[in-house]
């Protein structure tokens, strides 16, 4: 019996694509359908949606130290990146066909999350839909090291308030995967494949 060498993508692709389908699509039915609303009211809105570029480059800027220390442990090195690049593989094209795909799973995570749960309770919660929000956010980092599910609880309540103030969900999508994407690159860099 012959394994597939792509058999690791395809796996991946798998995971991203339910993350990707659950995350996105039955929002969007209910938005569309039930609610009868505007995909903009529930943060993919590009109006306002810079309006704290700042804020979020300080915390890009916090964030690549961070990543570049957590890179180097053993829990961290076990975890990233999600494609288990073999010695030798080149980064094309599974590595890029992976990240593009991580990339669109981090929209779906940052729209499930900073767009449809936060701005859908934010009428009943007020400011506190963002603790609402962050609980399940940090709830599906379980498993992860342990440095990333406490800082998922940082990140839920300073990308849901600043969700909250510009209404778009798109610089959250922006600094999430330039973390992740860091942490492939670092990773990938440690172990000398890259």
């Amino acid at each position: 019996m012959t394994i597939n060498a792509n058999a690791e993508l395809y796996r991946l692709i798998y995971w991203a694509g339910n993350v990707i389908f659950f995350y996105v699509i039955p929002p969007f039915l209910l938005i569309k359908f039930v609610f009868k609303e505007n995909f903009a009211a529930y943060g993919l809105s590009l109006k306002g949606a810079f309006k704290d570029y700042k804020v979020y480059a300080i915390m890009l800027c916090v964030m690549i130290p961070l990543v570049l220390f957590f890179s180097r442990t053993e829990s961290f090195q076990a975890r990233y990146p999600f494609y288990d690049m073999k010695e030798g593989e080149s980064v094309y094209p599974n590595l890029l066909i992976w990240e593009v795909v991580y990339f669109i799973q981090f929209f779906a995570l940052e729209f499930f999350f900073r767009g449809f749960m936060l701005h859908g309770t934010k009428q009943q919660f007020g400011y506190y839909s963002v603790f609402v929000m962050t609980i399940p956010y940090c709830m599906i980092h379980f498993g992860k090291p342990l440095p990333e599910t406490i800082a998922a609880i940082v990140a839920g309540i300073v990308l849901g308030t600043l969700s909250l103030k510009s209404r778009s969900i798109w610089l959250g999508v922006a600094i999430h995967f330039s973390v992740a994407i860091t942490m492939d690159v670092c990773s990938l860099w440690q172990k000398g494949l890259l």
